[in-house]
């Protein structure tokens, strides 16, 4: 009966292990993506549950049900509630730092599993390769748990995180290279010596603070890179500690986790221009600026009657969707503008830069919430060339993507590739306020001889220019 039990939850562990595979796959287009989120969560509710199974089976549980199946149960209760409650509560401009914070609690928690794993077993038990393991699931979990917290700190914009490491990036390098020098000793000492506790308890310290060294310094114009390479140590870390629990499927599934990461990392790096040793270590590009009140001294402001009299006149309009639309959620107000424009015989497209907003996707997850046509969104290579024809780009909240400054050297968005709004006959930022965008730099299209600014709430804004276009009749 176990070894037909056997069989049967390595059935279910493939099963789960497919499942993953069929929902990354889905999910790498906007149409399935709600599909494929759902199949990997019935991949991980099947995982989950076999686990669960074969935990009872085990005798030390059998022998004593209550304080073991106490906790577990208490712990599935417990990750449900906060599950719930963050599902419900956290709105989708805070998505990037929960992100950051799942990736934080993923490597902790290979950490502590991994700990576990280690300090219960027996010495003599315990294969070379093992010990390895858990020693590397310890020092990417730690770097993944102080590096995420890190990165959801600035994403949050809390002063603290701001912080930079008062050390010369020379030496700062050296003291990350002889943190890690001392992870693996204590990883070569664990497997050869045996010593697991105080040399496991000495890779999660250093990793923890290669956490910390390395994410300090990089700036927050490249905290979407980090997210995401973050997200794939989160994977690596559980793979780690699957060859440590003897778990497959925990293998598959961390394995899955770390290559998307990475694939993810690689396309965002190439997206910003940006070498992703560079923004690992480089710690951001010094930034030489003129005062914003130097570069806002001819900034021209308009108003949404203005803005309707232009659209009224136009025969392509695009909208360029930023930051600023999810704050205000105004995505299914430019919905309904888009479609009175199309209604007066206009053309409606819009400007999706790979990195708008604040994670990769996140204008396109808003825009088919508005049931805007996949058709009508643009990537970067497809609109630049046309730009020129454009006769208004509305721009709503977006920063750092437009900025020209990427187009100079010394600024912390060199060779950043931008949308060339700046080349449409005429520009509106739709804006709360003149505020800098992650870069943390002034943007002189906002100050620009075809360019005016309509500050306000987003949403609020694109309604008073609806409103105001209906009145033209």
């Amino acid at each position: 009966m176990v070894e037909l039990n056997t069989v049967i939850f390595d059935l279910l562990y493939l099963l789960a292990a497919i499942l993953f595979i069929m929902g990354i796959k889905k999910m790498s287009h906007p149409r399935s993506a709600v599909f494929g989120n759902l199949l990997g969560v019935v991949g991980m509710l099947i995982a989950a549950g076999v686990s669960f199974a074969i935990i009872l089976e085990n005798e030390s549980v059998q022998t004593n049900t209550t304080l073991p199946l106490g906790t577990i149960v208490g712990a599935i209760f417990i990750g449900t509630f906060f599950g719930t409650m963050l599902a419900t509560r956290v709105q989708m401009t805070e998505m990037p730092q929960l992100v950051a914070i799942f990736n934080g609690v993923g490597g902790l928690a290979s950490v502590l599993v991994a700990a576990a794993s280690l300090l219960a077993a027996k010495e003599d038990a315990m294969h070379v390769e093992v010990l390895i393991a858990g020693g590397i699931s310890g020092l990417i979990g730690a770097i993944t748990f102080v590096g995420s917290g890190i990165a959801a700190g600035k994403l949050q914009e809390l002063a603290f995180f701001k912080k930079s490491i008062p050390l010369p990036d020379v030496i700062r390098h050296f003291l990350n290279l002889l943190m890690l020098a001392g992870c693996i000793w204590c990883i070569y000492a664990m497997a050869v010596n045996g010593d697991v506790a105080i040399n496991f308890i000495g890779i999660c310290i250093l990793g923890c603070a290669l956490g910390y060294t390395l994410t300090t310094p990089i700036g927050g114009a490249d905290m979407p890179v980090v997210i995401a390479l973050l997200n794939s140590y989160s994977g690596l870390a559980a793979a780690a500690t699957g060859f440590v629990v003897d778990q497959p499927v925990l293998i598959i599934s961390g394995s899955l986790v770390g290559a998307s990461g990475i694939i993810l990392t690689s396309l965002m790096c190439k997206a910003m221009n940006r070498s992703l040793l560079n923004v690992l270590f480089g710690g951001g590009a010094a930034s030489t600026y003129e005062e914003d009140g130097e570069v806002y001294a001819t900034v021209i402001r308009t108003s949404p009657e203005d803005v309707a009299i232009m659209i009224d006149v136009a025969d392509r309009v695009v909208f360029v969707p930023g930051y600023g639309m999810a704050v205000a959620q105004a995505q299914n107000a430019v919905s309904d503008l888009a479609q009175q424009i199309e209604e007066r015989g206009g053309t409606v497209e819009y400007a999706i830069h790979p990195v708008a907003g604040r994670m990769p996707g996140h204008m396109n997850v808003l825009l088919a919430e508005a049931d805007v046509d996949y058709s009508q969104l643009k990537t970067l290579e497809e609109i630049n060339p046309d730009f020129d024809e454009v006769d208004v780009a509305i721009v709503i909240g977006a920063n750092d993507v437009v900025n020209p400054e990427a187009r100079k050297e010394g600024t912390p968005i060199s060779g950043m590739p931008i949308l060339n709004v700046d080349d449409a006959r005429q520009v509106v930022v739709i804006k709360r306020s003149l505020s800098p965008g992650y870069a943390g730099i002034a943007n002189p299209l906002f100050a620009a001889d075809n360019a005016t600014m309509l500050f306000g709430d987003g949403k609020a804004m694109i309604q008073d220019i609806s409103t105001a276009l209906k009145d033209l009749d």
